[in-house]
């Protein structure tokens, strides 16, 4: 029977080797994020939502777009102001940061790793296509 070796014993095996090509990959920039990006101040589009489930969300023009429940939609700037990182989505219940576990509330306040809220925006709906805008 083939034994498995665990991640942390794993990545200790690599030590220093692994560490040095692990630097030279990502110096090329593989290894970053959209870093520096600042929320969109002017936002105005449209989006058909009639396919939409509650939980899910849509990412648009740098927005978030989720819905939150059967009645409402929230939508919020794709970037995390942590870092100013392009790495939101929407777990269902909050706004959550990949890069660093940063999380929201759908209102846009931050419940960690971050006291800096996310920018919401506005949102109208009339039929099945939701006006997002600032």
């Amino acid at each position: 029977m083939e034994e498995r070796i665990k991640r942390n014993e794993f990545l200790k095996s690599l030590g220093l080797k692994g560490a040095a090509l692990l630097a030279v990959y990502c110096g090329a920039s593989a290894c970053q994020a959209d870093a520096g990006v600042t929320p969109a101040s002017n936002v105005d589009f449209s989006l058909d939502i009639s396919s939409l489930a509650v939980g899910k969300y849509v990412v648009n023009s740098q927005v978030v777009v989720a819905r939150v429940s059967s009645t409402s939609y929230v939508a919020v700037s794709q970037v995390c102001p942590h870092e100013n990182l392009l790495a939101l989505t929407f777990n269902g219940t909050n706004f959550y940061c990949g890069q660093h576990g940063a999380s929201f509330t759908t209102s846009g306040s931050a419940l960690s790793v971050t006291s800096k809220s996310l920018t919401v925006y506005k949102t109208a709906l009339t039929g099945t296509s939701l006006r997002v805008y600032s």
